[in-house]
């Protein structure tokens, strides 16, 4: 008897579709368009947010030339998105300032993702010093908060780029005329877009920091995220979790 198709290939992009009326599992027909590749130094359990926060800031960095040698970058926000943003950022060489709402993440800003400096979002002295000092391109991760502040700690020609959804965000032209400043906005990325991400990520040992629950542990970590309680994404191992369920009952 010949190998099923799981027994023959049992390590696949994207898996098997569902078991068709013979029983056996039909692979799924992939166009190449559709498709990406894993080098093998990319751990698998910090994969999937590549796929989403890895993107969505590796590509406005690129297309906006934001993060290039020399230049001054400020990440607003420093989560899920903020923290890939900053390790892209650095590896691309650029000045880094993470600038958050959040002072129990200035040391993990500065001594574990090695930021440049961190600046202290809530503490308006602060952003009062600092206003059109040194930063020339801010990328907005974040949601929900006064843009203004922003756009007055670029310096003159500087661009603020939204990746953060907020449909309630009121844009001041003022703060935009005074310095010919610029507000772009960047959602995603293309497929190519995402394998170059990959492979950068590869090329640099670049990993999303995750934690890895169970499927038992989503209840937790629904009220963990409301808290902002997580460095810096959950991974759901739902593979695990079935096998541990299944031998149970077995």
């Amino acid at each position: 008897m010949g190998l099923s198709p799981e027994e023959e290939h049992p390590v696949k992009a994207f898996g098997w579709a569902a078991r068709d009326s013979s029983g056996h599992l039909s692979p799924f027909n992939f166009s190449r368009s559709y498709v990406v590749r894993f080098p093998d130094n990319i751990l698998l359990h910090t994969a999937p947010p590549l796929l989403c926060a890895g993107i969505t800031v590796y590509s406005p960095l690129k297309y906006f030339r934001l993060a290039e040698s020399e230049k001054h970058v400020g990440i607003v926000g420093l989560g899920g998105l903020g923290h890939l943003a900053v390790k892209f950022a650095k590896v691309m060489g650029a000045k880094v300032t993470v600038i958050s709402s959040s002072l129990s993440k200035k040391i993990d800003a500065l001594e574990r993702l090695g930021a440049d400096s961190f600046l202290h979002s809530s503490d308006h002295d602060e952003m009062q010093v600092c206003a059109g000092y040194d930063v020339r391109y801010v990328v907005d991760v974040s949601v929900s908060h006064p843009i203004t502040p922003l756009i007055d700690l670029l310096k003159s020609h500087g661009q603020l780029v939204l990746v953060g959804p907020d449909n309630s965000l009121e844009l001041p032209t003022l703060p935009l005329t005074k310095g010919r400043k610029t507000v772009a906005g960047s959602a995603y990325g293309a497929t190519y877009e995402i394998q170059e991400m990959i492979d950068f990520a590869a090329k640099h040992n670049i990993n999303a920091d995750v934690e890895v629950i169970s499927v038992d542990y989503l209840n937790q970590a629904t009220e963990r995220l409301a808290k902002a309680d997580v460095r810096y994404r959950f991974v759901v191992d739902v593979g695990n979790t079935l096998s541990s369920i299944n031998s149970t009952f077995n």
